[in-house]
């Protein structure tokens, strides 16, 4: 007999977020993340889209009390009102492999949806494009990414067993990075730096450009990931939240900001060593064991993660994004990397997938954002 509680307390709060630390133990391909940071996303004094979200949680118990499930739904009004929809969101869907499990967590997701008058259940997607979205249906036998979810095989059948169908889906690359430049991208972007008179900004340490990132992320990221399924516009409260988080872990050569003639910030890429195997020692808690592995992967990067790379809509055509590929391959190679993580991109978007051209690759990973209809 299983029994769900509504989280409200700090003894329910504490076990919606320890769960997956229990249900995961012993997995080598899951990345935990840092117990303080989850806390934060779910606190409307820290998380910056409670001002257009509403969110409730739920925990799942057996009979000896033991917590077997836990789930989240959003309220995206923002989202709703521009795609003119009506979708409850559900996100941190965690479960032991029990269906009976599965569909006592999305009782309450359901009854929310209908009492607030919602037509349709997505997910897992969280409160923006800067939570974690999309539950793994391929790639299971490979490490995630601080910015992705795990989870096991048995969930797609849970879903299935729903009535869920798919919404969308996204893909993930691993990119092989290759001893020198390719000589047709390296001559392309040079000649489109000639002809438009683009340049990178020289950056010397975060604080020489923490207001340029705040400001190119408040401008171009938000032009230029508005069309993405899920995306509402991106406030200055969650910029300053993901670049606090983007600095600890920031390269000088990582970072590549472009302007144009005028001075004008027109296109920026952000990567970073991916902090996969520090998250795994921290296993929710910073130590010591996890700061060493961490120090030691920003300072001897084997695998680094693309974040995001942007162009303003009037220069997507000119060639920004070539002159942004080439250099941080160029970064990539002085540091001897050997391999660049994509994360999520969506299957449908060809403009992104197709800058991999250059390179060899692999699809290792598919995920999914479920979809189901309510009467």
């Amino acid at each position: 007999m299983y029994k769900i509680v509504e989280v409200t307390t700090k003894k329910t709060e504490k076990d919606f977020l320890k769960f997956p630390l229990a249900l995961y133990k012993g997995n080598k391909y899951i990345v935990p993340p840092l117990l303080s940071d989850e806390a934060d996303e779910f606190n409307p004094a820290k998380n910056g889209a409670f001002e257009f979200c509403e969110c409730r949680r739920w925990v799942a118990y057996d009979e000896k009390g033991k917590v077997v499930g836990r789930i989240a739904g959003i309220i995206n009004r923002a989202y709703n009102e521009k795609m003119s929809v009506k979708q409850m969101r559900f996100t941190r869907f965690d479960v032991i492999d029990d269906f009976a499990v599965t569909e006592l967590l999305f009782e309450p997701i359901k009854a929310w949806a209908k009492e607030t008058g919602m037509n349709e259940i997505i997910g897992p997607i969280g409160f923006s494009d800067f939570d974690k979205q999309g539950m793994l249906i391929e790639g299971f036998d490979r490490l995630s990414m601080f910015i992705t979810i795990y989870n096991y095989p048995y969930y797609v059948e849970h879903m299935e067993k729903l009535g869920f169908g798919k919404g969308v889906d996204w893909v993930e690359y691993r990119i092989t990075v290759p001893n020198e430049v390719p000589t047709r991208l390296k001559n392309l972007a040079d000649k489109i730096a000639e002809r438009y008179g683009y340049n990178f900004v020289e950056i010397k340490g975060f604080k020489s450009v923490e207001q340029e990132v705040i400001d190119v992320m408040l401008t171009i990221l938000n032009e230029a990931f508005s069309h993405l399924y899920g995306v509402t516009r991106f406030n200055e409260r969650q910029i300053k939240r993901e670049v606090d988080m983007l600095k600890q872990v920031w390269v000088d050569d990582f970072a590549l900001l472009v302007k144009d003639k005028d001075g004008k910030s027109v296109g920026y890429g952000f990567m970073a060593p991916s902090t996969s195997n520090a998250l795994r020692k921290f296993n929710g808690k910073m130590n010591i064991c996890g700061i060493l592995q961490l120090i030691h992967d920003v300072s001897h990067p084997e695998v680094v993660d693309l974040y995001s790379i942007g162009v303003l809509d009037d220069f997507r055509n000119s060639g920004v994004n070539v002159m942004i590929l080439a250099r941080g391959l160029e970064m990539l190679i002085k540091n001897k990397v050997k391999y660049l993580e994509t994360g999520p991109e969506l299957e449908t978007n060809t403009q992104v997938q197709s800058q991999w051209k250059f390179f060899e690759k692999e699809q290792h990973k598919r995920r999914r954002c479920w979809s189901l209809k309510l009467d």
